[in-house]
């Protein structure tokens, strides 16, 4: 077991995507601003895809350029395809974040690709990330099973992982895409992916769909998972994939990891002040459970 984990902020991205109300490029500037001050170091800023497809990512290059770069943070923009890369680079983005996916029937939907396809796309979505003398990341979507096939054979997500990792990514994520893995799949994948790719960090992404997130973050990070995904107050969900409810809350996942001895860095009051914010600017009470809970060990001076 491992004492510490890096956590990834991806509530500007994820968690907004699929939103109805447009969040305006300010209130997503002061979002990631928010999360730099509590303690985030990669936040997921935006994703480069077709704006006609998901309209709350359209002003992804003015998100960049109103945030600037920042010292010690590494912005991530998330890209389907080498015109969402070339865009991604053009505006100065520190990492990419290619997605490659392990079931044919949601990659035709998603991106218009299958799973081979998106293989190959993502190599090249790296390599791009490379030339131009940034960073890459890959991200295996649906890794626990697909809302038009149901499962996913292990074995591809695995051989998936190792081929994958051979192109030089800073690390592999596998994502429960669709929120329907539990803490014994999740504990079997990991271990079988850390056996392919090795050193190479694993990092995971859960959705909270079935209410079982936070127990398979223990389950991954208990088999060697050294990165975790999590968006501010529980947002999210995907325009592809029908039911899929929000990510996992940043400040119930910290709170999570931090009781059980695994530090993460980040925090958790100043989690929770920005959640109550993030509320206030989507007009409605936010999926997070420890937002509205009452601080615990009690604040200095509570009776």
């Amino acid at each position: 077991m491992i004492s510490a984990v890096e956590m990834v902020e991806v509530g500007p991205r994820d968690g907004l995507q699929n939103e109805k109300t447009i969040v305006s490029t300010a209130d997503k500037v002061e979002l990631i601003r928010r999360a730099i001050g509590y303690g985030a170091r990669r936040i997921e800023i935006a994703s480069f895809v077709n704006p006609r497809k998901v309209p709350q990512m359209a002003d992804a290059e003015d998100v960049v350029a109103q945030l600037g770069k920042v010292e010690g943070l590494t912005r991530i923009g998330l890209v389907l395809n080498e015109r969402g890369a070339e865009r991604a680079l053009a505006c100065g983005i520190d990492q990419l974040g290619a997605v490659a996916i392990a079931s044919d029937a949601f990659g035709i939907r998603n991106q218009g690709q299958d799973s081979a396809t998106s293989v190959e796309v993502a190599k090249r979505i790296m390599a791009m990330a490379q030339d131009a003398g940034r960073t890459a990341q890959v991200t295996i979507a649906v890794s626990f099973g697909c809302p038009f096939a149901g499962e996913v054979d292990p074995a591809r997500v695995v051989a998936m992982a190792g081929e994958l990792a051979a192109s030089g990514p800073v690390e592999i994520a596998l994502a429960d895409t669709i929120g329907v893995a539990a803490p014994g799949q999740v504990a079997d994948l990991v271990r079988r992916v850390k056996a392919a790719i090795g050193t190479l960090p694993l990092r995971v992404h859960f959705h909270d769909t079935r209410n079982t997130a936070n127990a398979n973050i223990w389950a991954a990070v208990e088999n060697g998972a050294a990165v975790v995904d999590a968006a501010l107050g529980g947002l999210g969900g995907c325009p592809f994939a029908p039911g899929a409810a929000g990510n996992v809350a940043t400040e119930d996942a910290v709170y999570s990891l931090e009781r059980s001895g695994i530090s993460t860095g980040l925090d958790l009051p100043a989690i929770r002040e920005a959640s109550h914010w993030l509320a206030g600017v989507m007009g409605k009470q936010l999926p997070s459970k420890l937002a509205d809970a009452a601080p615990f060990p009690p604040e200095h001076g509570a009776e």
